[in-house]
């Protein structure tokens, strides 16, 4: 065996001093065909008119939103 990093009796130290957060409801994300669907309508649906189709560089132009000053 490999020698260890520091004493066995410190293992999982941080983990424990971590505080327990809850876990975020989200609603989950369709699986199988309504997966597909949603990315048919993505990338080759008709679009409304005049609307724009978006590009996988779509925000390249614009402008950074600035961060929040505290």
């Amino acid at each position: 065996m490999g020698k260890q990093h520091g004493t066995l009796a410190k293992a999982g130290k941080v983990r424990k001093q971590t505080p327990k957060v809850a876990r975020i409801e989200k609603a989950r994300k369709p699986r199988g065909r309504a997966y597909k669907r949603i990315l048919y309508k993505k990338n080759f649906a008709p679009l409304v008119p005049g609307q724009k189709k978006r590009t996988p560089n779509w925000n390249a132009g614009r402008p950074e939103v600035p961060p929040t000053q505290k």
